[in-house]
């Protein structure tokens, strides 16, 4: 189907845009739940859920993506200069950790 875009005027283009991006939405929601359905058909064939499979939930996403509650861990280190600093001893080592490493005091007697 060739179209001349050239002759249309401002208002047709934005009007064709707008009936293409409605299109465009529309097929994909359809093409994610032919393909969410044929997972579930692959998953049914050996006795799985595909929730089974993903650990999510009614859609499909795991728990944590879906906005689920974030735990926050307990802090296992503090600063000897300043207890208020405290480190869960994970992720990145904070300043005052790392310093105090350095000058040789030794992590376990920073342990809470």
């Amino acid at each position: 189907m060739q179209m001349d875009l050239k002759s249309k005027s401002t208002k047709e283009l934005e009007k064709l845009l707008s009936d293409v991006k409605k299109a465009l939405a529309e097929a994909q929601a359809r093409e994610r739940r032919d393909a969410r359905k044929a997972a579930e058909r692959a998953a049914a064939e050996f006795g799985f859920t595909l929730d089974d499979l993903t650990g999510g939930g009614a859609d499909g996403r795991k728990a944590r993506k879906s906005g689920g509650a974030r735990t926050v861990s307990r802090p296992k280190y503090a600063n000897p200069a300043d207890p208020s600093q405290t480190w869960t001893g994970k992720g990145r080592q904070p300043n005052w950790y790392r310093a105090e490493i350095e000058k040789g005091t030794s992590a376990d007697s920073m342990e809470i």
